[in-house]
């Protein structure tokens, strides 16, 4: 039957869970977390561990050619129902199309081949790879953008069977970014330290056992610039002029630019039903109310011009007024000034 390339990392892992197998897949993509957790997730469920010395064979790119990949997965398996065969380095396998399409059309029932491709995604040109389509079941892994990475957080943890509030998954988008494997790893920190009988991840748990600051952070930030508490945004500035390596500029400012573009998509809803917003936005419908409080003082032309000295401001953070020079912390406290102004 005939695969794609929409296979989604999510899919694929719940259709291994429901002990749906194929016997090739092709894991690649910039992001590695989804193609060590689904290499992982087949494993566990193919193999028990006290069999994995006999069944499971991992093979690196740079020691083999596929010719040796496909010799090794028309072996037998000798104390499991099914041989895992795992080529990891991909991208470093000489000779990768040498006889791939042909163990493709038939391929051994008792074995699962796995090929992990990071960093970069196979020559989509080459007859390998259409046949990989074809035959195999193709998941691209892409790098998830920052905006994204909260939604992320909140459906890894609501998965984890634990739940965390908006404040806490932004906390740790700012302080983290898009490294999802780094994110599971504090996660898993995190609940390990929960008191018992606990399920949230709030702020203050964070900033107890991560070391992240529930008080100065671009979530923070951003709330107090949408209630018009000047003190408490310029303070935060303060803060973060103090300490630029914690708290780099460009990071602020992406983190604005978001919010600021989604506001001027915000104005120009027909229906800003907070359900009906909510997927045109791509944020939870509980952070709606957020850009409509700001949309309350910050009107459509007010929000066009924000975004203008975003990119004037990004500019100057990068070196590119080279007559005047300022402190990252200087060129914030102007911004706050204009947006607030």
């Amino acid at each position: 039957m005939a695969k794609s390339t929409a296979n989604s990392p999510q899919a694929v892992m719940e259709q291994i869970e429901k002990g749906t197998i194929a016997p090739v897949y092709l894991l690649m993509g910039e992001e590695a977390y989804y193609i060590d957790a689904i290499t992982d997730a087949l494993i566990h469920k193919l193999i028990d561990s006290s069999a994995q010395d006999f069944d499971l064979s991992l093979m690196y790119g740079k020691d083999v050619s596929m010719g040796d990949v496909i010799m090794m997965a028309r072996q037998y398996p000798m104390m499991s129902q099914r041989k895992v065969v795992v080529l990891k380095e991909g991208q470093q396998c000489s000779k990768f199309d040498e006889g791939l399409s042909a163990y493709l059309q038939q391929p051994l029932q008792t074995t699962v081949l796995i090929i992990n491709y990071k960093n970069g995604t196979v020559d989509k040109r080459k007859k390998a790879y259409q046949d990989l389509l074809k035959y195999a079941v193709v998941v691209e892994s892409r790098k998830l953008y920052d905006n994204e990475i909260p939604d992320w957080i909140q459906r890894q943890v609501q998965r984890m069977g634990l739940k965390i509030d908006v404040k806490s998954a932004q906390m740790l988008t700012d302080f983290i970014g898009n490294d999802l494997s780094r994110i599971v790893g504090e996660l898993e920190k995190l609940r390990l330290t929960m008191p018992a009988g606990s399920n949230q991840i709030h702020p203050e748990l964070i900033e107890r056992n991560i070391g992240i600051s529930k008080e100065y952070n671009d979530f923070e930030l951003l709330n107090a610039l949408i209630n018009r508490d000047v003190f408490k945004a310029n303070r935060i500035a303060k803060h973060f002029a103090a300490n630029p390596r914690n708290y780099p500029l460009i990071k602020t400012l992406a983190a604005f630019a978001y919010f600021f573009t989604n506001l001027m998509y915000y104005h120009y809803l027909v229906d800003k039903n907070p359900a009906k917003a909510a997927p045109e936005l791509g944020v939870a419908p509980m952070r709606v109310k957020e850009y409509a409080q700001a949309a309350q003082f910050l009107n459509a032309r007010k929000t066009m011009d924000v975004i203008r000295m975003l990119r004037f401001y990004d500019a100057k953070s990068k070196g590119m007024d080279s007559t005047n020079n300022q402190p990252e912390g200087d060129l914030l406290k102007e911004l706050i000034y204009f947006i607030l102004h």
